[in-house]
């Protein structure tokens, strides 16, 4: 394991890849069969799937990346190069620059909007899609939109640290705290080390602007690509919206886990990847 010149952990294996704007973007991979990329959530990173590439690297090619914004990937100091179609269009460059035609997602909560957006663009290069604590604000935009900006003008004033701290201390963490420490504070670490640029323009360009996710209802219905959609029971804003999903998309399970928080994989590591691996296997065996 190597360290890159801000400290963070650059495993081998690794490649810099050029998304359509030009961002370069900080990409791993593991494993070999059929392919698996992972969508990071808002505060987490590449490093979230540790657990999960571990147990699905003997049966997949298991890649994972940064967002624009999150270092070792780029950092464009412009807000306008950050948004849904950015961060949709950047899945695709990372599945371009490793010559892979078609792969299984696994999105969780910003990750897991992404990957969904991904699915309705170019349903054909996607095998399977799992969406985790997915939906956030849907069900009051302008609140939520209110909160970003918010939470954006803290990070500019206060710095990352502080923001972690209190990022922390949200309800729907708890469970991580209380369940898997050690991979609380590693998080919450990694993520206190981020770009404050970085994420404040992901806060304003991608969050903010996002559209609810019951406005993408007759696309959702349209959409054959095979679905699984994992929420906390304690997630209390992507309930509804997880249901929701669930109700509209043609072919799609629910799985609630109980006294879980927002971030399932890390929480319950091993049994989000047997739910995963199960899904994915039977995903790949149906579409071969």
């Amino acid at each position: 394991m190597d360290t890159d010149r801000e400290g963070f952990r650059v495993p081998r294996g690794m490649s810099s890849l050029a998304s359509v704007d030009g961002v370069k973007l900080h990409c791993e991979e593991r494993g070999g069969g059929p392919a698996v990329l992972f969508v990071h959530e808002y505060g987490g990173s590449c490093r979230s799937f540790d657990m999960q590439v571990e147990a699905f690297r003997a049966r997949h090619r298991c890649v994972v990346f940064n967002a624009r914004g999150y270092p070792p990937s780029e950092v464009p100091a412009s807000v306008g190069s950050y948004s849904q179609y950015h961060a949709t269009a950047d899945i695709g460059a990372i599945l371009d620059g490793l010559v892979i035609e078609r792969a299984h997602l696994v999105g969780v909560s910003m990750g897991a909007a992404s990957a969904m957006q991904f699915a309705l663009k170019e349903p054909q290069r996607v095998l399977s899609v799992t969406l985790v604590g997915i939906g956030s604000g849907s069900d009051d935009p302008p609140l939520f939109r209110q909160a970003a900006e918010a939470n954006a003008k803290q990070i500019e004033s206060g710095g990352m640290r502080v923001f972690a701290e209190q990022m922390g201390r949200n309800p729907n963490r708890i469970r991580l705290m209380e369940k898997n420490p050690a991979e609380f504070r590693r998080s919450l670490e990694e993520l206190s080390r981020m770009s404050p640029v970085g994420h404040a323009n992901t806060m304003r360009g991608v969050q903010a602007r996002r559209p609810s996710l019951y406005a993408h209802e007759k696309r959702l219905a349209s959409l054959s690509v095979r679905t699984l959609v994992v929420v906390g029971d304690e997630d209390a804003g992507c309930r509804k919206p997880s249901e929701f999903l669930v109700r509209v998309l043609p072919d799609a399970r629910l799985v609630v886990l109980p006294g879980t928080g927002h971030a399932v994989n890390q929480e319950e590591p091993a049994e989000f990847n047997r739910l995963c691996l199960a899904f994915i296997d039977a995903a790949t065996v149906a579409g071969a």
